[in-house]
């Protein structure tokens, strides 16, 4: 057995209060999620895609491609890191290598969802769900595989979007009684749903603020009181850089010259700061 101390880390964090979790696309991103005093970072399954491969998040990284990503972030930072695994990347047996390979890259968590694959965007419409049987099947698979018992087996269901509200809660029980650490429903619709929810279940409870979904955009504060024990905001910073990167190339190609933006810019000694590299050193120290 091994022990990850960063998983325990996440553990302490929810079982004494709650945690925000902003999502990254990558390390240097992490890098400042930890820097600016966040307690824990969110692997986002979009933003690993969007922002590396250029692709929407309809599953199409592998999970060696996710599991380096994810690496990277893990180990640039010394707080926690969750990573969205998706669909698990097959079935029960896929599910316990994915769990393997996560944790051996550093990871203290991550969440496996009960969409078919394909997946989709969990704010599109189109999704479609697996058997109730099959995803206990890979929380069971998930939960028997970790080594680390401090490694958090986080199951998301899409229901909500695909069935009912009712048949949300009775998927996220039946989840529990697999073995699953924690639950995430994705794509609530108001937040009446998410105090609801909150009122069924009795395991730590996982809330996605994204924008442009098909949820409200609750306060972090109104979700601790409701019962969230971690709220991830998973392309928030991906997308303001988005927006800031597209208006400077838009001025840089109408002026030529970059000259305007200096002072919008990161200078290269807050860059090495960042990364923990001193230029005058023999060498980097990471």
């Amino acid at each position: 057995m091994t022990t990850n101390s960063k998983a325990a880390r996440l553990r302490e964090l929810i079982a004494s209060g709650a945690v925000m979790l902003p999502g990254v696309p990558n390390a240097a991103m992490a890098r400042q999620v930890e820097r600016v005093g966040f307690d824990a970072v969110y692997v986002s399954g979009a933003g690993m895609a969007n922002a590396t491969a250029g692709v929407p998040d309809i599953g199409l990284l592998t999970l060696t491609e996710v599991v380096r990503l994810a690496g990277y972030i893990a180990k640039a930072v010394k707080i926690p890191a969750i990573v969205d695994a998706d669909t698990g990347f097959g079935g029960s047996e896929n599910v316990a290598r994915t769990i393997h390979e996560l944790e051996a890259a550093g990871l203290a968590g991550c969440h496996i969802e009960d969409q078919e694959f394909p997946k989709r965007c969990g704010h599109v419409t189109g999704k479609s769900l697996v058997d109730v049987d099959e995803m206990t099947g890979k929380i069971k698979a998930a939960v028997g595989a970790r080594r680390d018992p401090d490694f958090m087996i986080i199951a998301r269901t899409d229901a909500r979007a695909v069935e009912d509200f009712g048949r949300t809660v009775d998927r996220a029980q039946r989840y529990i009684k697999a073995g699953a650490d924690a639950i995430f429903p994705e794509a609530l619709l108001s937040e009446e749903e998410f105090r609801d929810f909150a009122s069924e279940i009795d395991v730590p409870l996982l809330a996605n603020m994204t924008e442009f979904g098909k949820s409200p955009l609750v306060s972090f504060e109104d979700l601790v009181r409701f019962g969230y024990r971690m709220v991830i905001f998973p392309q928030s910073a991906f997308r303001v850089s988005m927006k800031a990167s597209e208006e400077f190339l838009r001025a840089l190609k109408g002026s030529g010259t970059q000259k305007e933006w200096i002072n919008k810019m990161q200078t290269r000694q807050e860059l090495y700061e960042l990364l923990d590299y001193d230029p005058t050193a023999e060498k980097w120290v990471g």
